[in-house]
């Protein structure tokens, strides 16, 4: 059966669309060509291609945030040289510079759990666009480190909102046998705006270095003007119009990004019936914040598998391989900034690549497959790394194989533990909680960054570089440990299916639902 919209036949009978019900088993939808031209005007999709394209566009849309996240990290890698030599700032100044946006980050994302619980997905977006490029700005122009400082915590803000928001807007507008894709897409721009920022890098450091880091930063400020244009073409989250009982707004954004009539009245209803749960809940027992604090069993393993695949994404050391790769690479015997930056960019494109690779699989092979292979990876690329560093020395063996370990390392990151990390906790919480829930996981994302982070040159100077990276080894391994115990499969599930996951107490979690769900597949086709 067509969407609202579709005229089967060529004959029109003036029928009006407004007097068709949603969900209406009618086979054959008649209209006059005036209401043809009124629906293509409001944009509904004619067909299941159309709302796969339309959701694809609102994806891409809303994850321009995280490409002014990935082009801060990877341009500061670089810029940091030229704001050392052109402001004269310690050690201790670069590492407090460099991870104190993660850190003040914490406080955007835990604002933007609220937030967008008042103002809506959207709007909640553009916010963190807004806020980001003011502190952009600020930067771009600092005379001294102090007014540098000031741009950088507004931006951290600004970087707070958008990591948060745009998993859990896309998680909500997206069907579920293609939510996994989908919702890695942030991951996917944050690894893009990386390769631009060391691009960036390279294009601008033989500029006078009182001028190219400025113009480093202030070509991130480029994406905010595409997110202010996006806000007027992406619709709102249809489960947030819902919770606000704008019924008539969430249907007509069901009809948009469904494949059918009867499949937007079906999710409809699901939403429905899963809001009127949370707000039951929320009445008569706690509040959102109390509920994550003292959390029920079922929310306690929500919290635990989404706040802790959030820590175990940093604590692995990830942002000091793309915030330090200049670094390291020095260390490895690597001299000239020109040459320094090229092996940056090596790492950018190799992030890229295989970010895009697992897009291709998460939907197919699942997400906990994807996260054995990304933490066994990355834990055999960190004791080589490690080994590289401490007994190869400067030869060019230990060049060429420091360069592998750490290209290997951001490959398997990018296959799994980066991209899923955001997918899982964006889709494990129930609806009442979801976006404050995702918010504390960002949260805990972005402290584990900052403090690693603005630690790292510090623990070098005391252990070298070889024995963080040893360290970073072992955190990997335990990050294989938490996979296999307290990550469940959510593959091909809608958003209210798995949270019936987390209902079910047990040796195995999620077993019973998963084989139900198999048997009624089965039984679909």
């Amino acid at each position: 059966m067509g969407l609202i919209g579709i005229q089967e036949n060529g004959n029109g009978n003036g029928d009006l669309v407004s007097e068709i019900p949603l969900g209406t088993k009618t086979k054959y939808i008649r209209m006059t060509s005036d209401d043809s031209t009124e629906e293509q005007e409001q944009g509904l999709p004619t067909n299941k291609h159309d709302s796969k394209k339309y959701i694809f566009a609102c994806a891409i849309f809303a994850s321009l945030n995280s490409v002014l996240l990935g082009y801060d990290v990877g341009v500061m890698s670089g810029a940091i040289i030229y704001i050392q030599k052109d402001l004269k700032i310690t050690e201790v100044q670069q590492e407090v510079l460099v991870g104190i946006l993660s850190i003040i980050s914490l406080l955007g994302s835990l604002a933007g759990g609220r937030t967008s619980d008042w103002i809506g997905r959207k709007w909640t977006i553009g916010l963190a666009a807004l806020i980001f490029q003011t502190g952009g700005a600020i930067m771009a122009l600092a005379p001294s480190f102090k007014v540098l400082m000031i741009g950088r915590l507004i931006a951290g803000v600004g970087i707070g909102f958008g990591v948060m928001i745009a998993p859990v807007y896309i998680a909500e507008i997206s069907p579920a046998i293609a939510r996994g894709s989908l919702t890695s897409f942030p991951e996917i721009f944050i690894n893009f705006g990386i390769l631009l920022g060391y691009i960036s890098n390279y294009a601008f450091h033989k500029l006078p270095p009182h001028i190219n880091w400025r113009i480093m930063l202030g070509v991130g400020l480029i994406p905010s003007v595409i997110i202010a244009v996006a806000l007027f073409i992406i619709p709102e989250s249809p489960r947030w119009l819902v919770v606000q009982n704008r019924m008539e707004e969430a249907k007509l954004v069901l009809l948009k990004i469904s494949e059918s009539e009867k499949d937007a009245e079906e999710k409809l209803q699901e939403i429905q019936k899963a809001a009127e749960s949370g707000n039951a809940e929320k009445y008569e027992t706690k509040t959102v914040w109390q509920e994550i604090l003292h959390p029920s069993p079922p929310v306690l393993r929500m919290l635990i598998t989404g706040c802790g695949i959030q820590c175990f994404q940093q604590i692995t050391g990830i942002d000091t391989v793309v915030y330090y790769s200049p670094t390291i690479f020095k260390n490895a015997g690597i001299t000239g900034d020109s040459e320094l930056l090229a092996a940056t960019v090596a790492v950018g494109f190799t992030k890229t690549l295989f970010i895009l690779i697992a897009i291709l699989l998460i939907d197919k092979l699942g997400r906990k497959p994807l996260l054995y292979v990304s933490t066994i990876g990355m834990t055999v690329s960190l004791f080589s790394l490690s080994f590289a560093l401490a007994f190869l020395g400067h030869a060019k063996v230990g060049i060429a194989f420091a360069i592998l370990a750490v290209c290997g390392n951001v490959a398997f990151f990018s296959v799994g533990l980066g991209p899923i990390c955001w997918v899982l906790s964006s889709e494990i919480f129930p609806l009442r909680l979801r976006a404050q829930a995702s918010a504390l996981g960002a949260v805990g994302s972005r402290v584990s960054s900052g403090v690693i982070s603005m630690s790292f040159l510090s623990v070098t100077n005391a252990i070298t570089v070889a024995g963080t990276f040893f360290v970073f080894g072992v955190i990997s391994c335990s990050a294989v440990a938490f996979v296999h115990y307290c990550v469940p499969e959510t593959k091909g599930k809608s958003l209210e299916e798995i949270e019936v996951l987390f209902q079910n107490a047990g040796e195995s979690i999620g077993n019973e639902v998963e084989m139900a769900d198999a048997e009624r597949l089965m039984q679909k086709s």
